[in-house]
């Protein structure tokens, strides 16, 4: 069988990684991929959102199954696209992929289907948010309705973050065309867990658990990252908290999606937050996390390409997924400056030296004169696998202090609340 991976990050590193372990895998290309990943699979200089040339590729090395990393071609309906030309394709459809491609639907779902959220108002004029927030107050969280590649949710403690972040995201266009509306939601305290199902549209089959690291520095300080790191599985989501999400929430979540003619296939992502044993949604994402899906694959046993093909013929309740009983950690090294602006092109030193149980997924790298450099903000993602939390945290700290690059920098708490529920 011959795989195309789109994508270009650590996420995709992962899936190329997991995905040459299935004996059924004879190639895998990845259009764009990295550095790391030219290691693995062949690289292809095609753009994620270059559909059209994705297509080409796959009709001329008879692909027989792609593989979507990214959010932005599964809202611009490769899928779709792809399903029309005959060619098997794994991730939602341009319609069921609108649950992450807009905040402001995604949010008119959950309300009219019960599923447990934030409250929230929905905002196209600059100055009735304003108005909004200053009659409601602060904390608030302010999101831009569509993608911004992680990056356009702003949690504003104080009002001048707040007004700033509406001027930001609704008047200068930080985020693009993602601004034109705003919401505006009540802040939600507790604990944030990830939890990313697989689903045919009807069964829905839940991953282990795992807990992003948005904020850039530590003890969660900073402004929100694409992701600083994650872990799995998370203590906090307990067999209880795990029932009503499945109950509440992603079942629920996928039915209603179902009846509103959006038939959803493919991993299906919810970011929640758990206070008092009681989750709601934060957000829904359409596709596998980035840094989630670097621990969370490290404990999947069931091969992934019998999983995916489960999922597109419609079979996933006859087929059983299997855990590691383990935990994992991903601690990513990031560029200088991120997530603001960032150098490109610093030597990576150290590479090469990690245990055989260490996995360096690759983000933003490159190959320049026969030297892997970095080319983007998130730059390696480190991932260690253990019998317990506290030692994969051990393993995984032990491998990033043999790695170098200028400016580099990265959060050494990822895992600690795990550590502090456990203890």
């Amino acid at each position: 069988m011959k795989v195309l991976v789109v994508g270009g990050g650590g996420r995709e590193h992962a899936l190329v990684w997991k995905l040459r372990q299935s004996p059924r895998v004879t190639e895998v290309y990845c259009a764009p991929g990295n550095a790391g990943i030219a290691r693995e699979a062949t690289c292809v200089n095609i753009s994620p959102e270059d559909i059209p040339s994705l297509m080409a590729f796959a009709r001329e090395k008879a692909i027989n199954l792609t593989v979507v990393g990214p959010e932005a071609p599964l809202a611009a309906g490769i899928v779709d696209e792809f399903q029309s030309a005959g060619l098997k394709i794994f991730g939602p459809s341009r319609a069921a992929a609108e649950v992450e491609g807009s905040k402001v639907f995604s949010k008119e779902i959950m309300a009219k289907y019960g599923i447990p959220t934030a409250g929230y108002a929905v905002f196209t004029d600059s100055a009735e948010a304003s108005a909004y927030i200053q009659k409601t107050g602060v904390p608030c969280v302010l999101k831009a309705d569509g993608l911004a590649a992680g990056k356009g949710v702003i949690i504003a403690n104080d009002m001048e973050t707040a007004l700033d972040a509406v001027r930001s995201i609704m008047v200068d266009r930080d985020f693009g065309e993602a601004g034109a509306r705003l919401v505006v939601e009540e802040c939600l305290t507790g604990e944030e867990v990830s939890i990313l199902a697989f689903t045919d549209g009807d069964t829905v089959v839940p991953m282990v658990s795992s807990q992003d690291h948005k904020r850039a520095l530590d003890n969660d300080e900073g402004p929100n990252t694409g992701g600083m790191g994650a872990y799995a599985p998370v203590p906090v989501y307990t067999p209880e908290v795990a029932r009503r999400a499945m109950e509440e929430i992603l079942i629920p979540m996928v039915r209603a999606l179902k009846a509103e003619g959006r038939t959803y296939r493919g991993v299906i992502y919810a970011g929640l937050m758990v206070a008092g044993g009681e989750p709601k949604v934060l957000e829904f994402n359409v596709r596998f996390g980035d840094p989630e899906a670097q621990p969370v694959l490290s404990l999947l046993e069931t091969d992934l390409v019998d999983i995916i093909e489960a999922v597109l013929e419609n079979r996933l309740d006859r087929i059983e997924i299997k855990w590691k009983p383990q935990a994992s950690i991903c601690v990513v090294l990031a560029s200088g400056g991120y997530p603001a602006a960032y150098r490109k092109g610093k030597v990576i030193y150290g590479l090469g030296e990690e245990p055989e149980d260490i996995m360096v997924f690759h983000a933003g790298t490159a190959e320049k004169d026969g030297k892997v450099v970095t080319s983007g903000g998130r730059v390696l993602g480190v991932t260690a696998t253990g019998p317990d939390i506290s030692e994969a945290i051990d393993k995984a700290y032990a491998a990033v202090g043999k790695i170098k690059f200028d400016g580099m920098h990265y959060r050494r708490d990822i895992g600690r609340k795990a550590l502090d529920r456990v203890q």
